[in-house]
């Protein structure tokens, strides 16, 4: 019988307490991915759990935090020892928003906060030089931003495939290895539209968020993207 795959999802971040019915991020990403022909294992990166080792799942999962993968926290250096253990190791890796900072960080890039401001609702990312990997070229990915941090200069080895003028590196994908997206594809459009109520006013500009929940019309290709990464890395789980 074949061995039914494992996705590891790092956890760094937790959603607000007033939104806890929505669940927390390994969940969404479950919910994202799909639960069917895989089992997922979480980690509680933020408190100091890490896996033992890359070979513990067959894909790697890093999802969304309110932290800056440039501050100092102590949990933050051996996660970046084990995206590049997993990287030495062959082993697939999906980073989510911070993930997706953390990951170029860890790899030679740089991650600060853009002097733009806030990214929030659906962002349009336009494909750049789309990989013949990745199988056909959408004709865009349009995903939930909820973030001020940028990753500002890429790592060596890493191609940008989807950008806007806003995100210049909405996605990098790092061939063989990993896909990483600034948005949210994690994120269902309730709890998104919450998570901006929830933060109107105390650190969001409410005109802000109003212009944001507008986007929230829009259909996203959160789950086109589900597909792509279960067929890149994860092919015979269907």
């Amino acid at each position: 019988m074949a061995k039914t795959p494992i996705i590891g999802v790092l956890e760094t971040g937790r959603p607000p307490e007033e939104l806890a019915d929505y669940g927390d991020y390994p969940g969404m990403v479950a919910d994202w991915l799909g639960r069917d022909g895989v089992t997922y294992r979480s980690y509680a990166v933020l408190k100091g759990v890490l896996p033992d080792a890359p070979e513990e799942a067959d894909l790697w999962v890093i999802t969304g935090s309110k932290f800056g993968a440039y501050e100092d926290h102590d949990w933050i250096p051996p996660l970046e020892e084990f995206i590049r253990a997993a990287r030495d190791a062959g082993r697939p890796m999906v980073g989510i928003c911070f993930g997706h900072q953390i990951m170029a960080q860890a790899l030679g890039g740089v991650v600060r906060k853009s002097s733009k401001g806030w990214g929030l609702g659906i962002h349009d990312y336009g494909p750049l030089n789309w990989p013949e990997a990745l199988g056909e070229e959408p004709a865009k990915l349009s995903l939930q931003a909820y973030h001020q941090d940028q990753v500002e200069v890429a790592p060596p080895g890493a191609e940008a495939i989807a950008s806007t003028a806003f995100c210049p590196y909405g996605a990098l994908w790092y061939p063989g290895f990993a896909i990483t997206v600034q948005g949210h594809p994690e994120f269902s459009k309730p709890y998104a539209s919450a998570l901006l109520d929830a933060r109107k006013g105390s650190v969001l500009d409410p005109a802000e968020v109003e212009d944001a929940q507008d986007t929230m019309t829009r259909a996203d290709t959160r789950a086109d993207l589900a597909r792509l990464i279960r067929r890149v890395f994860l092919p015979e789980a269907g």
